[in-house]
């Protein structure tokens, strides 16, 4: 099931919430690459691309794109003033090395534990995992952003994972058009409810088990 861009950008506006002062951050593709636009006033991260930018910013305006300037998924980036660039190999190894505090990815499940699906549906063509699976197993913080259901109306956020894992117990926050859900080691624990949905709505909507606590917050 799609999302409108409003929905979106509602979204990514949430995600940008979790970035902190001095952070490494690294996107993924889809939603993700919106969180650019939304960083808090006064808060100052590094965004990092795999294909070797450092510092990038959101994107350009209609007609002020750089055809030589994009992000690892193709789309068109603006950078910060003192950005840097090195070769792919470069800024894979501050992936490995640990070095990236947050990275915020797409997904096509995320289970009540944390395991990732997002790269691969069986008998449909892809380009491969790209840095995926290395981003989801080496940030310090995974937050996925993604629909609440798939097309065919039914839970993304499962039990247990259908589709082939990109990493076991890696995602530590989902963001979805109707909920928030932190992943920790009692269980997923529904945090915030995006308006108009309700909680009852929420847990309809989610095979995996939630945790619901006293207090929870609706973001209008």
């Amino acid at each position: 099931m799609g999302m409108g861009k409003e929905t979106r950008d509602r979204i990514a506006k949430r995600a940008a919430q979790e970035l902190k002062n001095g952070m490494a951050v690294n996107l993924g593709i889809g939603i993700p690459t919106k969180v650019a636009d939304y960083v808090p006033e006064g808060i100052h991260v590094v965004f990092h691309a795999e294909n070797g930018i450092l510092s990038a910013g959101g994107a350009p305006l209609p007609g002020e794109e750089d055809a030589f300037l994009c992000n690892a998924g193709g789309y068109p980036i603006t950078i910060h003033p003192g950005a840097s660039y090195c070769d792919s190999a470069i800024a894979f190894a501050m992936i490995r090395r640990g070095c990236i505090d947050i990275t915020i990815l797409g997904a096509l499940e995320v289970s009540e534990r944390g395991d990732l699906a997002n790269w691969i549906v069986p008998g449909k063509r892809v380009a491969g995992i790209g840095g995926a699976m290395e981003l989801a197993q080496k940030a310090k913080k995974v937050i996925v952003l993604m629909n609440h259901v798939n097309r065919n109306g039914e839970s993304k956020v499962k039990k247990q994972c259908d589709l082939p894992l990109t990493a076991v117990a890696c995602v530590k926050l989902i963001i979805t058009e109707m909920a928030v859900m932190e992943v920790s080691e009692q269980g997923l624990i529904l945090k915030e409810v995006m308006l108009p949905y309700t909680v009852e709505e929420v847990v309809r909507h989610t095979e995996a088990a939630l945790l619901i606590p006293e207090t929870i917050v609706y973001i209008p």
